[in-house]
């Protein structure tokens, strides 16, 4: 059953794309969706999977929403606009395709907050809770509740219409798209909840969704360097889960195990970025060149830690975050010791219900010998919700 579950929720966002060309609207085809998605629950355990998966849960999204105009229809007194929707043969592959650039374009419309574009997206094409998508973000839930519903809101007043935007207009939109990939990836490589520590569905839809924005952007080093970080992440995707099911630290991996061609790709990709680099360095370009860093090194400590720690320091000139921080910092504790990484850990406000902040603080303090509040920061980590896998993996870790 958990297999049927995984496969629906990872077919999901194409079909719900679909469901938005087809209907216009963002709310009915959710719900028709979700009942699609409650009766392939209910039915392919008894009937067996599907031979396509996909069609089937359109085909069953699409009756659904004939219902529910229908019946909108005769509450109304208007008569139902549901021809459009009364053949529910398949989609061509193509054009499934190209409804979820789409959705991602017309989630981060302009009309739109960029944060307001962010979330939407994300709680619209990857499937994630209102919970999930405001700890992506780090805004509390209730605050990303109010954001989405006015995002909707706002989309249905604007009568936003659901198609890539013109060539012209794609550039004031890219930033938005660009960190909708990022995100829906970021949550498959580091699941942030649940016991699963990879969902190898969300990954791999961010790394196509990336491999599409630069075919249809190739000149911008944001897609292309977007696509050069994914799959040098993904590349170590092999070697990041033990036999338990519990994660692997970068500095533990079997580097045998990562998956050169692809790093190889990576690496061309992060030169053909730079080439394209304006005169203000690109977020993502930035950061595939620290994944690079560590994708070539043949061993962690051989990893060109000077070299990461100055790429960092242009990411903060041009993105000045708190995770940012976090993550320079850890840097340092490589490079100059534990106790250099953990005043700067210290120094950085605004993470108080981060995890990870907890959580880093929580290594450093064991690598010091500070056993009591190691333990002490752990807990405070797992009290905001630091997923099971990793918080099992830390307890390892401190108890070594």
């Amino acid at each position: 059953m958990d297999e049927l579950a995984r496969l629906v929720r990872d077919e999901r966002a194409r079909v719900l794309a679909t469901m938005v060309r087809v209907t216009g609207d963002v709310d009915l085809a959710e719900d028709a969706v979700q009942d699609a998605v409650v009766r392939a629950l209910e039915r392919w355990p008894v009937d067996g999977v599907p031979a396509s998966p996909r069609g089937w849960l359109v085909v069953t999204a699409k009756r659904r929403a004939v219902d529910l105009i229908r019946r909108e229809a005769r509450r109304s007194g208007k008569e139902a606009a549901a021809t459009m929707l009364a053949d529910p043969g398949g989609e061509p592959p193509d054009v499934v395709r190209d409804d979820l650039l789409r959705l991602i374009f017309t989630c981060c419309h302009p009309a739109l907050s960029e944060p307001a574009q962010v979330a939407l997206a994300l709680r619209t094409l990857g499937g994630f809770t209102t919970a999930e998508v405001g700890r992506a973000l780090l805004v509390p839930e209730a605050t990303m509740a109010k954001r989405l519903t006015r995002a909707k809101q706002k989309i249905a007043q604007a009568r936003i219409p659901y198609r890539v935007p013109a060539a012209e207009q794609l550039p004031a939109r890219l930033r938005a798209v660009a960190a909708t990939i990022y995100l829906i990836f970021n949550e498959g490589y580091a699941a942030g909840s649940g016991a699963d520590v990879l969902r190898t569905g969300l990954t791999g839809e961010a790394v196509r969704l990336a491999r599409l924005l630069v075919e249809l952007m190739p000149d911008e080093a944001t897609a292309v360097g977007l696509l050069a970080l994914l799959l040098l992440h993904d590349a170590r995707r092999p070697a990041r889960v033990d036999g338990a099911g519990l994660p692997v630290l970068l500095a533990d991996q079997d580097r045998s195990r990562w998956d050169a061609a692809t790093i190889r790709e990576g690496v061309e990709l992060v030169g053909a970025a730079l080439r394209r680099t304006g005169d203000r360095p690109d977020p993502y370009v930035v950061q595939a060149a620290i994944a690079a860093c560590h994708d070539l090194a043949p061993s962690y400590r051989a990893t060109p830690w000077d070299a990461v720690v100055s790429w960092y320091d242009v990411l903060l000139s041009i993105s000045d975050q708190p995770v940012v921080r976090l993550n320079r910092a850890a840097a340092v504790a490589e490079r100059d010791g534990p106790a250099a990484g953990l005043a700067l850990v210290d120094a950085i406000a605004g993470l108080s219900g981060y995890p990870w902040w907890h959580a880093s603080r929580a290594d450093l303090l064991h690598r010091l010998d500070r056993g009591p509040e190691a333990a002490a920061a752990l807990g405070r980590a797992v009290g905001c919700g630091l997923p099971a896998p990793q918080a099992e993996r830390l307890r390892h870790r401190l108890a070594g």
